[in-house]
């Protein structure tokens, strides 16, 4: 059995890095996605029993009925705190519970009260509260529309296709087997049905719209391939529950930019699928992805955002199991000329995006967010699932990684190297290869005999190390870890009720049931440093693998037949890698005693993930196209809550030429998670091993990132706080400004920094777009200033990062860059002042302790920094808060500025003193030399 797993391993590892297509299913090969988007447009066969509608104070309900086949569903309307609509749609009586999605919410949405405008025999008209929102249910056919004055904002059910597939009795099982005792059975399931039926009910319609189980044996119901039973390539999918998916469509009126859903290799903007596969939701290992398709990849978020210059708004569809999103746009395909020509002739047709969502199982459970601004629609996403943890400082710095480092000794050379070669980083990482035959939480006995000897070096220079944890487990009756999940019972189980097996990095492997809060403390536990031998509190933690990856499974991961207790893997499949990640980031708080923040990097994502770390692309390649695309699809993660992302610097599989590999460092060092990974089989890229040269144009991207990285923990101190994403796309900050709507090779750092990075081979040049029609951006570089709402091309070299400071901010770095971020800790700080056409600028400065949760405690310093009517201050945003900080203010840069004659600093305690200053009057820079405040206090200085 090794064996033969090693031979077949080989084989997939050789030759040609491409993905196979074959290996993963289209619409047409996914039963339930083929048999769905076979529905076409059409009066919808639903209508509301306005009867049975019972409003609350905090929620309406109401009964639908198919009077095609007389089975009825329950709609639940609520209105939530903070401008949100949920909508759930549940069968009314189903013969058995369908999943819903825990642990996903931070908890139970609070709800506003519902009050009731109007109603008659065609429908309801509630009111949403504040703007003149309502919410409009049409009966025949069912149909909501939300609505702000006559705006039409969202319409659901808008063309029909609204669909339910209720579980029922196998038709084969009674037509042509029924034995006795069966018969029997099926007399009490009719028997419980009829006794659904309203006791007013008094002709047969009425009668059989609560016999649904009667419904599902006449012999007029169409039975189709896949609906009991599902084979692809070599598998077969039992589906003992039946047809169970549901689906429906979302209309925008004036929309034509929705963004979201990921993960996908694609460009920001959703393109429309009427001609190919909908965009795809599946966690899935795919080998080497291709770029701009909607094929599934490891991660799933079923969120999408819909913006237009006048509103934001968003959509949640709270479901776990495999997911298909079709959009069709009624502007599709026009071309500029012909929008032009639409209005030169009189057109009136709304630009209108309309979206579907397929899912397999599961119920219907959507959040409808309102905006109206972009930054409303992540407060009010992040009031559902939850913020971007708030990582330890170093955890933003640089990670260097491969597979794998081969011993204690490389580790040692690699670390030593890149202080000899003066570039800083922060972690070292090591992959599987680590391990005592693929036995996560093992060391290799010979090749890092002593672990904690490794760790106590990388401490002593004050760096990290991270090591994987994958969670697949190797079935070895010699492995403690394998012998206590058995034991306990605490493996997923297969079809037949026997612990799952699939074939993974270790050779047959069991999978962890996750979903199962005793599995996830168990697992949690054995995080402890008197469990996982030769940790220590510097080593932190990697999930791969998690999808779950399933190397002889269907698609490559795990059978949707197999079972977490009561339920289908189906029923949880995206949810796994979300939970495995949440499991292991317990586990490195529990293991401090609660006081340190964890790091965990997950492959494998849903809804909420952001909760507890952060996560990557993925297996991209040391090619041009990965390296563009990497922008958009962490644009995209952010966008839904994500905004610890990045990208493999250099591409995971193949070889970058240099320049390539530079340009991603330039690149990747402007992106929220920094690390640089490779593949086993690929040579050596450490940075130092491309020349002299090369070498210099790296060190100066890693220590860029080094000296904004105050910038960029306040930003994810603000993403923590706020939804808010760190990394975001242009339109985010102008709404209104459509030449931003459909950018994605530049980006903003949270709003003051603009950055275009070349990702085009043997660029000369590149053109940014600078945004703001009465603003100003300064190059970082050379501080030239440029007008707003222009594109601006830049002449640029290898050394080139083209990056702009919006006039109007105040940056804080540090500019004294040593070997890792702990060792700059308490050094000073240089602010960077931009003037706006105003003559004012404002910023903010963020400090703690960079590792503890004590900052929920109030032990920070967070500063308001302002330049107004020249007087630059800094004001306590926390007069409660508790922290000291030893750093101080050591240079201060205005851009824009005017020369004075003098320059007065004025402390807290009353004291003045005059600045030495130096002005470049040809770039109209004034530099503050050696002000010397402390960063944590009151002071200003003031411009005469």
């Amino acid at each position: 059995m090794a064996s033969a797993f090693i031979l077949w391993l080989a084989v997939c590892l050789s030759g040609s890095w491409a993905v196979d297509r074959g290996n993963f299913k289209t619409c047409d090969q996914s039963a339930f996605c083929k048999r769905q988007r076979a529905l076409k447009p059409t009066e919808s066969p639903y209508r509301a029993l306005l009867e049975t509608m019972e409003l609350t104070n905090t929620r309406l309900t109401l009964q639908l009925i198919n009077d095609n086949n007389k089975v009825r569903l329950l709609l639940e309307l609520y209105r939530l705190q903070g401008n949100i609509t949920r909508v759930k749609i549940n069968e009314l009586k189903p013969l058995k519970p369908r999943y819903e999605v825990p642990d996903v919410l931070i908890r139970e949405p609070p709800t506003e009260p519902l009050s009731l405008l109007s109603q008659d025999e065609n429908g309801v008209v509630l009111s949403l509260g504040a703007d003149s929102q309502r919410v409009i249910v049409s009966a025949r056919p069912f149909r909501l529309d939300i609505m702000e004055g006559r705006e039409v904002l969202m319409s659901l059910n808008s063309r029909g296709l609204l669909a339910f597939e209720h579980l029922r009795i196998r038709k084969d099982t009674f037509s042509y087997k029924v034995t006795s005792t069966v018969a029997s059975v099926w007399d009490n399931i009719k028997r419980v049905f009829s006794s659904q039926a309203e006791p007013e009910a008094e002709n047969k319609e009425e009668a059989d719209q609560t016999n649904q189980a009667e419904v599902a044996k006449e012999e007029g119901e169409k039975v189709d391939d896949g609906m009991w039973e599902e084979t692809f390539k070599s598998h077969s999918d039992s589906k003992p529950n039946g047809p169970s998916a549901v689906s429906l469509d979302f209309s925008l009126p004036g929309v034509e930019h929705v963004y979201g859903i990921p993960e996908h290799a694609d460009t920001l903007r959703l393109k429309t699928t009427d001609n190919g596969d909908p965009y795809r939701l599946y966690n899935l290992d795919v080998f080497q992805y291709e770029l701009y398709n909607p094929m599934a990849l490891y991660g799933a978020v079923p969120v999408m955002l819909a913006h237009n210059a006048q509103r934001t708004t968003g959509i949640f569809w709270l479901n776990a199991a495999e997911t298909w999103v079709d959009i069709s746009s009624n502007t599709a395909g026009k071309t500029v000329f012909g929008k032009m020509l639409d209005y030169v002739q009189g057109s009136s047709e709304t630009p209108q995006t309309d979206v579907r969502w397929i899912s397999e199982s599961g119920i219907i459970d959507v959040f409808i967010m309102l905006g109206p601004t972009a930054k409303d629609v992540f407060s009010q996403y992040a009031s559902l699932t939850g913020t971007q943890s708030f990582p330890p400082l170093s955890s933003l710095a640089y990670h260097q990684c491969r597979w794998n480092y081969n011993d204690q000794e490389d580790v040692k050379a690699v670390d030593m190297g890149f202080d000899e070669h003066d570039i800083p980083y922060d972690f070292i990482w090591l992959d599987i290869e680590h391990t005592d035959g693929k036995r996560y939480f093992t060391w290799d006995p010979h090749k890092f005999a002593t672990p904690k000897e490794m760790l106590q070096g990388l401490m002593d220079k004050k760096r990290k190390m991270v090591a994987i944890v994958d969670p697949h487990i190797k079935v070895d009756s010699s492995y403690k870890i394998h012998n206590e999940i058995r034991s306990r019972g605490y493996y997923i189980k297969n079809k037949d009720g026997g612990d799952y097996e699939g074939w993974c990095w270790p050779g047959s492997a069991g999978y962890p049931d996750f979903t199962r809060a005793d599995m996830r403390s168990w697992w949690a536990s054995m995080f402890a440093y008197d469990q996982y031998e030769g940790s220590m509190e510097n080593l932190y933690t990697w999930n791969d693998m998690n999808e779950p990856s399933v190397f002889n499974g269907p698609e490559v991961t795990m059978h949707k037949d197999a079972t977490h207790g009561d339920w289908e893997h189906r029923d949880v499949h995206n949810l796994y890698g979300f939970y495995v990640q949440m499991a292991t980031a317990e586990g490195q708080i529990q293991r401090s005693g609660g006081v340190e923040r964890p790091f965990v990097l997950t492959r494998a994502f849903f809804a909420g993930s952001q909760r507890y770390g952060a996560v990557w692309t993925g297996d991209n390649a040391a090619e041009w196209d990965h390296l563009k695309i990497s922008i958009p699809m962490c644009l995209s993660l952010g966008l839904v809550g994500i905004s610890f992302c990045g990208a493999d610097v250099g591409g995971f599989f193949k070889t970058p030429s240099s320049e390539l590999l530079v340009r991603w460092y330039q690149t990747g060092a402007y992106q929220p998670f920094f690390r640089a990974h490779a593949h086993l089989d690929t040579p050596r890229r450490e940075p130092w091993l491309f020349g002299p040269e090369n070498t210099a144009l790296i060190r100066e991207a890693v220590r860029q990132r080094y000296t904004l990285l105050p910038y960029w923990y306040l930003q994810f101190y603000h993403t923590h706080r706020t939804g808010e994403p760190v990394m975001r796309p242009l339109w985010v900050e102008y709404p209104q400004d459509p030449a931003t709507f459909a950018l994605d090779d530049e980006f903003l750092i949270g709003r003051d920094l603009l950055v275009h990075p070349v990702t085009e081979e043997g660029a000369r040049g590149v053109t940014a777009y600078l945004p703001g029609k009465n603003e100003v951006w300064f190059d970082v570089n050379t501080f030239q200033k440029h007008n707003g709402a222009q594109n601006l091309y830049i002449p640029v070299t290898m050394n080139s990062i083209p990056v702009f400071q919006r006039g109007g901010s105040i940056i804080p770095r540090k500019l004294r860059v040593r070997r890792s971020s702990t060792c700059m800790e308490h050094d000073p700080y240089t602010l960077y002042v931009a003037l706006n056409p105003q003559r004012t600028a404002e910023g903010e400065l963020y400090i703690d302790d960079g590792h503890t949760f004590n900052y929920e405690k109030k032990e920070f310093v967070h500063r308001r920094l302002s330049f107004v009517s020249n007087i630059l201050s800094s004001v306590d945003l926390a007069p409660d808060a508790q922290f000291t900080t030893p750093s101080w203010i050591e240079r201060v840069v205005i851009l824009g500025a005017s020369k004075p004659s003098n320059v007065t600093l004025k402390t807290a305690d009353g004291q003045e003193s005059q600045l030495e200053f130096d002005f470049d009057s040809s770039m109209s820079v004034l530099t503050l030399r050696k002000p010397g405040m402390n960063a944590g206090a009151d002071w200003t200085v003031t411009l005469k």
